[in-house]
């Protein structure tokens, strides 16, 4: 059964997985800068295979941070926020779970029509989702470069706002997503 109350800050797990997974994503792309700079060579592929596994981690974390919010209630929105603002807000959060979804799932896509196969930390390999074509290849690479660039801008979008609703509105949106800080009771 769901948590039916309202809390006034997002809990640990939720912040944990947050800035788990925010961690992961700047992690993800500077392993993709710093492999596409590298000749092709053992060195790019345990770059890739590191990427790759990172990106699987991301998958299994937003599975875990999906159902995690689906059983606990997100914090309101502050009482000034406009409607506007509400609906960006919200829109933002649907966007980052696509795409915390796509980005692993094209680019495992991606590698199975390609023929290489992803693992996870040398521990075990996936399955391939696809069977080699060069064709599917090239459009999930384009689409998976396509959605990176759709994340970063997102994530500058929502970084963007969180400073805005601390420096500007001085209300506790960022606050309450920060370990270790608590959140201001206003009337």
């Amino acid at each position: 059964m769901p948590n039916q109350s309202v809390p006034d800050r997002y809990g640990v797990v939720a912040q944990g997985l947050h800035w788990l997974i925010a961690g992961l994503i700047v992690a993800q792309f500077t392993l993709a800068w710093m492999a596409d700079d590298l000749p092709l060579g053992m060195q790019k592929l345990a770059m890739l295979a590191r990427h790759k596994s990172f990106g699987m981690t991301v998958l299994m974390l937003a599975i875990l941070r999906l159902l995690w919010r689906v059983f606990h209630r997100a914090p309101n929105f502050p009482a000034g926020m406009s409607p506007i603002e509400r609906v960006l807000a919200r829109a933002t959060h649907i966007v980052f779970y696509v795409l915390l979804f796509a980005m692993p799932l094209t680019g495992w896509m991606m590698s199975s029509a390609k023929n290489y196969s992803v693992s996870w930390f040398g521990r075990f390999t996936w399955p391939d989702l696809l069977a080699p074509n060069e064709r599917a290849f090239e459009v999930l690479k384009t689409t998976h470069q396509t959605l990176s660039w759709l994340l970063l801008t997102i994530a500058i979008l929502h970084i963007l706002a969180a400073m805005k609703h601390h420096f500007w509105n001085k209300d506790d949106v960022l606050r309450r997503m920060l370990p270790f800080t608590k959140s201001e009771k206003r009337s």
